[in-house]
Order: structure tokens, then sequence, then C-alpha cells
């Protein structure tokens, strides 16, 4: 099985404390929410963050796989 790419949303801007509890994904903090971008090899990966966000008190709004772009 190969690797999948997930975008996960949360309420909130993360500050140093939050962004250094997630060093393992691409964090990115707009107004009003932090998405966190990972590769993940399976489904207990997916929930293992997700489970990390909700352990902090965050609110996931949003979580979507990234599909690749075509191979041509």
């Amino acid at each position: 099985m190969r690797p999948h790419t997930y975008e996960i949303t949360f309420t909130g801007e993360a500050g140093t404390a939050v962004r250094a509890e997630f060093d393992d994904c691409e964090v990115n903090v707009g107004s009003g929410t932090t998405t966190l971008r990972a590769e993940l090899p399976d489904q207990a990966a997916l929930t293992g963050l997700v489970l990390r966000i909700t352990g902090l008190g965050l609110d996931v709004v949003d979580m979507h796989r990234v599909v690749p772009p075509p191979e041509d």
C-alpha cells in the first residue's frame, strides 16, 4: 500500500507550542485556521494524527486526501 497525503484544518492560529507538536507535518497558519499536511502510510497513522489534534482540544473543520495530479 502506498502512502497518501492528507490535509487537516482546525480552528485557531497555531502558535509555536502547537506547531512543535506537529513537527512531522507541514504546518500552514491562515486567518483563523491552521492546516496540517502530511504524507501518511495508512489509516492507523491518519487516526493517530486526528487523535493528536483532538487531544489538544482543537476542533477539526476539514479533512481531505490530496489527490496527486495525473501522471503523463
